[in-house]
């Protein structure tokens, strides 16, 4: 009997079934058979599956026993069903723990695999969401969603982008790059200009399918591009506390009539916090005022490309180009000292006497405003000449 069995059957080892669904190659022809083959099957369900083996091996359905993901189930699960033919009943089952499916394998008693099936046990897909996409600078399109209720089924699901010209546009379908993230497509040719798209995806299982809404979009109207380039950070002469940020349009756009917006934010060296400055504008530079003296600061620049050929909706922020690092002077009035009443009276008199003054000044030259900006520039100027005569004249008194 034992001779009978090694004629008939392909020796496998159990341990290196978990990893990938039984091949149904590897196993001899007419010999035994699994039934159900392959069935998808709903969390929670229960499954029967009865092992058949042929007369010609001379086993008897005692010797037979079931392993799941190479382990091997409890007797208790089985029934015989006939001389040669034993079941297994699997109750309350759990998500598959492979996408390729979970291996249901009989054994003859020696341990050689006779047949198998595959569960794939999960849920169908449910409706993707936050169907969103961009171009950028015209040229592509590429599109991201998000898998509805919790995102896992957990057998192998297929999205799908779908997409056609409104009106009179054949359906396509977006082919999948090995390189791209999950749950999104890029479309790199043969896109049209000045007419609006329709696009969704499409998920499928064996277990059901769904689909998103469908979105309706114009390749004008969701244009994105990249960081301004050659971002340049500066000091203002010798002002303690600001710095001038000046950068060039996205060179991709340059043949493009728009109009761009931009951004600024800038941080401390030592912090995470960034301010951003949003009324930039269409301008490629900026003053960035109310600084700290002697202080190291990040900048970073983007750009939002408006109206492009007229489009009427608002451009995509492109990403924030590198960080650009600058400091500012070192404040001469921080570098000196003086012990005379009188000038700290007067200094203190003057401050409160400019206080008011500067807080209006300050406040409407916040961000990139250029207006009052420059009689702020000619205080400051004489303000620090003003420090510098007073320093040499103490210091030559002390002499």
């Amino acid at each position: 009997m034992e001779n009978k069995e090694h004629a008939f059957t392909t020796v496998i080892s159990i341990g290196v079934l978990p990893h990938v669904c039984i091949n149904k190659q590897l196993l001899q022809q007419q010999v035994a058979a699994v039934v159900p083959q392959d069935p998808a099957l709903l969390i929670g369900s229960t499954l029967t599956a009865t092992c058949s083996v042929s007369s010609d091996l001379g086993l008897h359905a005692s010797q037979l026993f079931w392993t799941l993901n190479g382990r091997r189930l409890p007797s208790a699960t089985y029934s015989v069903v006939g001389p040669t033919a034993l079941a297994v009943t699997l109750p309350r089952l759990s998500g598959s723990r492979q996408p390729s499916g979970d291996n249901l394998v009989c054994h003859s008693g020696g341990g050689h695999v006779l047949a198998g099936s595959c569960l794939y046990v999960g849920m169908p897909p449910e409706k993707p969401v936050n169907l969103t996409c961009w171009s950028r600078n015209t040229k592509d399109l590429t599109c991201k969603w998000v898998p509805g209720g919790q995102g896992e089924t957990f057998i192998r699901t297929k999205y799908t982008l779908k997409y056609r010209l409104r009106w009179y546009g054949r359906e396509k379908e977006c082919e999948p790059r090995g390189t791209a993230e999950p749950y999104s497509c890029y479309i790199h040719r043969d896109l049209a200009l000045f007419t609006p798209y329709e696009i969704w995806v499409e998920a499928s299982n064996q277990l059901g399918s769904a689909t998103s809404d469908v979105i309706t979009l114009d390749i004008l109207d969701v244009v994105t591009t990249d960081p301004p380039a050659d971002v340049r950070v500066s000091r203002v002469g010798e002002l303690d506390d600001q710095l001038t940020v000046r950068w060039s349009s996205p060179p991709a756009l340059k043949d493009f009539l728009f109009q761009a917006k931009y951004q600024i934010r800038y941080r401390l060296e030592d912090s995470t916090d960034w301010k951003v400055v949003d009324d930039v504008g269409n301008e490629t530079s900026c003053r960035l005022a109310g600084l700290r003296p002697d202080t190291v600061y990040f900048v970073q620049v983007r750009c939002n490309p408006v109206g492009i050929f007229g489009s009427r909706k608002t451009g995509i922020w492109s990403e924030w180009s590198n960080p650009t690092a600058a400091s500012t002077p070192r404040s001469e009035r921080l570098l000196s000292a003086s012990c005379d009443p009188k000038s700290g009276e007067l200094n203190a008199a003057l401050r409160r006497e400019l206080k008011q003054f500067f807080g209006w000044v300050r406040e409407h030259a916040a961000g990139c405003g250029g207006v009052s900006i420059k009689l702020y520039d000619q205080w400051r100027v004489w303000l620090q000449k003003s420090h510098k005569t007073r320093n040499q004249v103490l210091q030559g008194d002390k002499l």
